[in-house]
């Protein structure tokens, strides 16, 4: 089965990397993929452009699948996890205001999750414009908003696309569970991207933490690449 994705927005660097391998042992043609940066702000401002500059202007409805790492915000899904989203949640500061929910393609969806059947779970995703480092804060979020995993850009991605007509699907990887804490790398995030000497006293300063986080990552990229090179062959 041939997917229908016309193109795959993947957070710049190493989840970049990895999506890009699994398509590299994949036989047939498969879609362009483009780096995105991380956090609401810097992506939307990232889409802008990109839809300006016309890759998906010669399809008639657009597909595009977005796909990365992401937190877990309950027990119940651990590292390694695959999500299929269905919607997007974005946390409102407001007490009495309900968060404003957005959905990925109902359709685009179904094709994708008949072809990974077992391997993925479908929830929903939250995206918040920070890090979210505290397990119990972890916790909190996933009880107030009963979403399952967090992310930096899924709901800035379905703002400005769905608003544009084009099909969205997002698949994500757990790369942190939602009972540990790991490093507060807010100081390395700058302009959608984590700067390197801020991001290795970060994690120099938290040893424990940071192992964890390490070694959740690379699980996690590993299993974003195999799903990739499983997603797009035939």
């Amino acid at each position: 089965m041939t997917m229908p994705v016309d193109a795959i927005l993947v957070a710049q660097g190493p989840e970049y990397k990895s999506v890009c391998k699994g398509l590299n042992r994949v036989a047939v043609p498969t879609p362009p993929v483009f780096p995105i940066p991380m956090g609401p702000s810097a992506l939307r401002k990232y889409l802008e452009q990109w839809l300006q500059a016309g890759h998906l202007f010669h399809h008639s409805q657009p597909k595009v699948l977005l796909m990365g790492l992401c937190g877990s915000l309950s027990p119940k899904y651990g590292v390694g996890e695959a999500v299929l989203y269905r919607s997007c949640v974005y946390p409102v500061a407001e007490e009495n205001k309900k968060a404003t929910e957005l959905f990925c393609n109902p359709e685009l969806t179904e094709i994708l999750q008949k072809k990974l059947q077992d391997r993925v779970f479908t929830g929903i995703g939250l995206t918040s414009d920070r890090l979210i480092y505290s397990a119990s804060e972890k916790l909190q979020l996933g009880q107030a908003y009963n979403a399952d995993v967090v992310d930096m850009e899924g709901y800035a991605a379905l703002q400005v696309l769905n608003e544009l007509g084009i099909a969205v699907a997002m698949l994500r990887v757990i790369s942190d569970d939602a009972c540990h804490n790991i490093p507060n790398l807010t100081n390395a995030f700058h302009d959608g991207s984590l700067q390197a000497f801020p991001l290795a006293m970060g994690l120099l300063k938290q040893p424990i933490a940071a192992t964890r986080l390490v070694s959740g990552s690379l699980r996690g990229l590993g299993i974003l690449q195999d799903l990739t090179t499983f997603l797009f062959s035939q």
